[in-house]
């Protein structure tokens, strides 16, 4: 049995999130339970519950030893507020859990990765339960948590580490306390509602205070605005631009993004959860 506790670091998600994702857990999974804190249903302006309650609830599962995984509820601003605090709080117990979530996530990916807390992941999250396509991208992860390595992103070699973020995200993670060293990784990026300049503009911070890569791998650039003028390069154009003014491998495409074909990416060298 897969025991998954699942709490919201940044936004609230909505009672119907949690029907829809029980009712598939229990017709699909049923070596694999759920089990929502009641702080992902609790709203305080744009958040899942002020700073301190979003901390607590995150603290009560990881520290939980009853809980193989966390997994976030949904994305949204606010999981970089209690990040740091959070890893300096975090006991035997969840060293050894495994932690899904992307898009603001990331912030709490990158401070665990950071701290040698658990297995980190990047993934879809329950949020995406109510849709048939997103319904596909949670069993991706429920998949992995058991132990099923098929739906991982299709280009991890195994042999090369990995990371996975949203654009910026990571761009406001570097050079934070809480940026993990990716050194030698592969990274892959994607993002959502950006215009095409700022996606070139994100880059450019990026190109200037990355380490040494193994490479970069371009996710989904969705729902881009239109600007009142053509930006004149494409997200790859601009990708490969910045990667070649950094000296960083420009290696292609990667299966990630804010879509219903995104993929898992654990962080280091792909393997199955630790909660299998």
């Amino acid at each position: 049995m897969t025991n998954i506790a699942i709490c919201a670091p940044a936004t609230p998600i909505t009672r119907d999130h949690k029907v829809a994702l029980e009712e598939l857990v229990a017709a699909e999974f049923p070596e694999t339970r759920v089990a929502f804190h009641e702080q992902c249903f609790t709203q305080a302006g744009h958040f899942a519950g002020d700073d301190l309650t979003r901390l607590t609830a995150l603290l009560e599962c990881a520290n939980d030893p009853a809980f193989d995984a966390v997994w976030f509820a949904k994305g949204g601003y606010g999981s970089n507020r209690i990040s740091q605090a959070a890893v300096a709080q975090m006991g035997p117990a969840a060293r050894s859990k495994t932690y899904v979530g992307f898009s603001d996530c990331g912030y709490l990916l990158g401070a665990l990765y950071h701290a040698g807390i658990g297995q980190c992941a990047h993934g879809s999250m329950p949020s995406s339960a109510r849709s048939p396509g997103g319904r596909e991208a949670v069993r991706r992860v429920l998949r992995w948590l058991s132990g099923d390595n098929s739906g991982l992103e299709p280009h991890l070699d195994g042999t090369t580490p990995a990371a996975a973020f949203n654009l910026i995200t990571l761009t406001m993670l570097a050079k934070t306390p809480i940026m993990p060293d990716l050194s030698g990784h592969v990274l892959m990026v994607e993002e959502v509602s950006e215009h095409l300049y700022s996606i070139d503009r994100l880059f450019f911070a990026l190109a200037n205070s990355l380490p040494r890569l193994a490479g970069l791998r371009l996710g989904a650039i969705t729902a881009v605005p239109e600007n009142y003028v053509e930006f004149g390069q494409s997200e790859e154009e601009i990708a490969r631009y910045w990667c070649e003014r950094a000296g960083i491998p420009y290696l292609g495409r990667a299966e990630i993004g804010h879509t219903s074909a995104n993929r898992v990416v654990p962080f280091g060298l792909a393997a199955p959860a630790r909660a299998a």
